[in-house]
Order: C-alpha cells, then sequence, then structure tokens
C-alpha cells in the first residue's frame, strides 16, 4: 500500500517523531508506515488522515498487488 504520509509531514513541517506522538505511536511505526513495511490499522489510518486534515484514501493509496 502506498502512501502520501511524507509528503503531507513536509506540508505541516513536522518529523516522523512530531506525528508519532500525536497518534500515539512510535517514530518506528511512522517510519514503518512510511516505507510501506507496516500497514496501519483502520483506527491508527484515521488518526493520520485526521492530523493531516484529509481522508484516509487521500493518505493511503491501494494498489493491484494489494488485492492479491
Amino acid at each position: 500500500m502506498k502512501n502520501t504520509i511524507k509528503v503531507e509531514r513536509a506540508k505541516l513541517n513536522i518529523t516522523q517523531a512530531e506525528l508519532a506522538d500525536r497518534v500515539n505511536v512510535s517514530r518506528q511505526t511512522i517510519n514503518s508506515i512510511e516505507i510501506g513495511k507496516f500497514v496501519p490499522s483502520t483506527l491508527l489510518a484515521l488518526k493520520i488522515a485526521k492530523i493531516f486534515d484529509t481522508t484516509v484514501d487521500e493518505v493511503f493509496v491501494l494498489e493491484a498487488e494489494d488485492w492479491r
């Protein structure tokens, strides 16, 4: 699953650590999500989208291989 977290963080000028603090996870979790090693729970995805004042489907994009 692709995501736009890095881009959205840049728009708000916040670090991975700052985003992690806001959604109550570790910086490593945010890093793992950004690089596609971890798919967040629905609740975490909603929290992240809310921080960026956007929708989950604007932040997280399903790709063809995600459907397999």
